[in-house]
């Protein structure tokens, strides 16, 4: 168990404040800073508005008065007075002066700007750009150069208002773009509150991807101590970046790790990580598992070594070949349960995997990790999947002198979709694999598995519908690693089911013609399905895995499902002309769907030893009753349930409930219920109230009712403001309790512990 212990909270606040001034990759690193002459062409003509305009033709100089407008394609000067040389470029503008760049804006009281050298000054001035919202203000603004901008007696925020909410104020400000920003004597500002003062803070002010520091992770724990984590990003090129961790741990030590991302094309990219920890402590016995290892498994830890490297990669082939790699390699059993948080935590890593990828990786606490390399080739009606699978147990490979994981090196599968056969009324299917099974200790051998299924489907008018089909499976064994009896023996099996689909479908449609509801469509769909495999006696044959044993079935299905669905007529605001505004349009929403399933088993019933039974002790042919509910009346709520009930028990075997309510507002609750008899009983919550506009508050609770034990309970408020939010969460697990905070300023990132 985890001590309780105390946060030191004001080293936290340290930290944060003493870094704040040089969180460098998210600091005016967007295009906001863009060069608004960039793309100008000089030898286009400005055309000039204005009340009064006079010409001086020997001067080639223009002087525009009342109401004056500048304006060339997506370029905007407006003021009261504008003095503009054609031959020198040089515009002179006073009272009300507006300059729109695009979506950006150049406001003061006057302004000079050379538009061909593309430098000038600004009184009185402030800038608006649009991309990340930053406004600077100044009593002067000056472009210096191609890229370069002075400030004096400058401002910088993300905030709108005129008392905004943060802001940095320094005596002199420079940027130059693609490059560096300085401020002297800058003061961190919330509302009229000075917060912080640095005599001198620099940034980086660059248009693409920058390399510099990210915003660290700050906490402090009873199990690694003080803990400080601060990334560091290198912008490589445009393909390519890079993320490197330096992870403090007072307790534990330094943990080092890497992150390496690239993308080739929308379908070739990768992503490689690392982590390595030489641990200050281990858990070898001597000292408590509580405090340095976890006692959810039967093994000790007692490396100082620890690691973990994992990747996932995308590659686009020739001839529409796709292939995928999948690594994952970690050095002992507790090492994810250890570092699940944090930027380069198992969390953070899972969610990135699933979100850019597609692809899961497992769980923290399974010692079996997937290593995978896959090429695959897609055509209308076949597939073809070529995959090596590694199966990493990290229990055997550090604590077991013999290693009897089972591999898969390669596995070739070819399969084809339910297709017509030429001209005939048959249809058929296909699933065919090749796998050679290897192991480092154990029987290891080849197979080949041809699965063709063929369907000769019926339907009587509009009365049912009848699909009886056959499966044909060959299964054939090489065994070339095993004992004497079995080594370099060969093995086929011939084995063939057949299956008889028969349903039909009866519907009424009932008519509302009520302003919402157009019509309820109500569809009753009973089905019966009969599967019978022929028992064949397989004991003989090798095993390695579900395919190599195929047992006999002799089995009704039966079912009777319920729909019911919603037309309803469309909003047609926002039409584009009236025909389609009269022209009717309808939406379905299948809001109620009820479905009750049972089996009976023949070869129960016919079976006279108990032995045989399913139960072993009562023959029970009928399986449970099984029901599953889904119901969606209106978008703001949705219901769904299922059931297992045992009609010889008179009770559940299983049972789930989950659901969610909603509002207009976001407001929600969720909640999950799961019932297992004799394993499992669980609750989960989750609750989001907004407050007031702005304010959200959290909360979530996880319950193991049968154990009558919490397993995590997680509250906090979220509140979000124009330029800036503060997520504050406490969480209460077995053996811990967190506190947690942080908050993001918009453009100069998220700061927390």
């Amino acid at each position: 168990m985890l001590k309780k212990h105390n946060v030191n909270y004001s080293y936290i606040l340290l930290i944060i404040f003493s870094v704040l001034f040089i969180i460098s990759s998210s600091v005016f690193a967007s295009d906001a800073f863009k060069d608004p002459f960039k793309n100008d062409n000089p030898d286009e003509p400005w055309n000039i508005n204005a009340n009064e305009i006079y010409h001086d033709r020997n001067a080639d100089v223009y002087i525009a008065s009342g109401n004056v407008i500048i304006f060339k394609k997506d370029k905007r000067l407006s003021a009261d007075y504008v003095r503009f040389n054609r031959t020198t470029s040089m515009a002179n503008a006073k009272g009300n002066v507006v300059m729109n760049l695009g979506q950006d804006v150049i406001s003061g009281s006057s302004i000079d700007v050379d538009l061909k050298s593309e430098t000038g000054i600004i009184y009185g001035g402030n800038i608006f750009l649009k991309e990340n919202n930053y406004h600077i203000s100044g009593d002067s603004i000056e472009k210096t150069g191609e890229n370069t901008y002075t400030a004096e007696e400058a401002t910088v925020s993300t905030c709108d208002n005129d008392v905004p909410a943060w802001k940095i104020t320094g005596k002199k400000l420079k940027i130059t773009l693609e490059g560096y920003g300085f401020i002297n004597h800058a003061t961190f500002w919330t509302k009229k509150l000075p917060v912080i003062y640095v005599p001198f803070a620099a940034f980086p002010a660059k248009v693409k991807r920058q390399s510099g520091l990210l915003a660290p992770e700050a906490a402090q724990s009873e199990r690694k101590g003080i803990e400080y984590n601060q990334p560091y990003f290198w912008a490589i090129n445009e393909n390519t970046d890079a993320t490197f961790y330096l992870h403090h741990m007072s307790e534990r030590g330094e943990q080092v790790g890497f992150e390496y991302r690239y993308v080739l094309s929308p379908g070739s990219k990768g992503t490689i990580m690392y982590d390595f920890l030489n641990d200050k402590k281990t858990d070898d016995g001597m000292q408590s598992s509580d405090k340095w290892g976890y006692s959810g498994d039967a093994y000790l830890r007692p490396n100082s070594d620890r690691y973990w490297f994992r990747t996932k990669n995308n590659q686009s082939l020739s001839y529409g070949v796709e292939a995928t790699l999948d690594l994952d390699i970690v050095s002992d059993q507790d090492y994810l349960n250890e570092f699940k948080d944090g930027y380069n935590g198992f969390s953070k890593t899972e969610n990135y995997f699933n979100e850019y990828f597609g692809r899961e990786i497992d769980n923290y606490d399974d010692p079996v990790r997937v290593n995978r390399l896959n090429f695959s080739k897609n055509w209308s009606s076949f597939t073809l999947n070529t995959e090596a699978r590694w199966y990493d147990n990290v229990v055997n490979r550090r604590w077991n002198d013999n290693d009897d994981t089972l591999h898969k090196l390669p596995s070739i599968e070819f399969n084809g979709s339910k297709q017509k056969l030429l001209e005939t009324p048959f249809y058929a299917d296909l699933d065919s694999e090749y796998t050679n099974f290897y192991r480092k200790d154990g029987v290891t051998g080849q197979r080949i598995d041809l699965y063709p299924r063929f369907y000769l489907p019926y339907r009587y008018k509009n009365f049912f519908s009848f699909e009886p089909s056959l499966g044909l499976r060959q299964t054939s064994w090489y065994i070339d690693q095993g004992d004497a009896a079995t080594k370099n023996s060969t093995y086929d099996r011939e084995m063939y089911d057949v299956k008889l689909d028969l349903s039909t479908e009866v519907f009424r449609v009932l008519k509302v013609g009520s302003k919402y509801v157009d019509s309820i469509k109500h569809s009753i769909k009973p089905q019966i399905i009969y599967d019978y495999i022929p028992d064949k006696e397989q004991a003989g044959y090798p095993y390695f895995d579900s395919i190599d044993r195929i047992s006999k079935k002799n089995l009704v299905t039966y079912s009777l499902i319920n729909t019911f669905t919603l037309k309803s007529l469309q909003d047609k605001i926002g039409a584009s002309d009236e025909k389609e505004a009269k022209t009717p349009s309808y939406l379905y929403n299948e809001f109620l769907r009820v479905k009750l399933e049972q089996s009976y088993d023949i070869n129960e019933e016919r079976e006279d030893k108990p032995e045989n039974w399913a139960d072993q002790q009562n023959k029970r042919p009928f399986s449970p009753l099984y029901g599953e509910v889904k119901f969606t009346p209106a978008k703001y709520l949705s219901l769904s349930a299922d059931a297992k009930w045992s009609p010889y028990d008179s009770d559940f075997v299983d049972r789930n409930i989950s659901g969610t309510l909603s509002d207009y507002r976001n407001d929600s609750i969720s909640w999950e219920y799961r019932y297992q008899r004799d394993f499992v009983e669980s609750l989960f919550l989750t609750l989001n109230i907004k407050i007031f506009e702005g304010l959200l508050f959290k909360a979530n609770d996880e319950r193991n009712i049968r154990d009558k034990k919490r397993i995590r309970t997680n509250v906090g408020f979220l509140y979000t403001a124009q330029c800036w939010s503060i997520d504050f969460r406490y969480t209460n697990e077995e053996n811990d309790q967190k506190y947690s905070f942080l908050v993001n300023f918009t453009g100069l990132g998220g700061m927390g512990g």
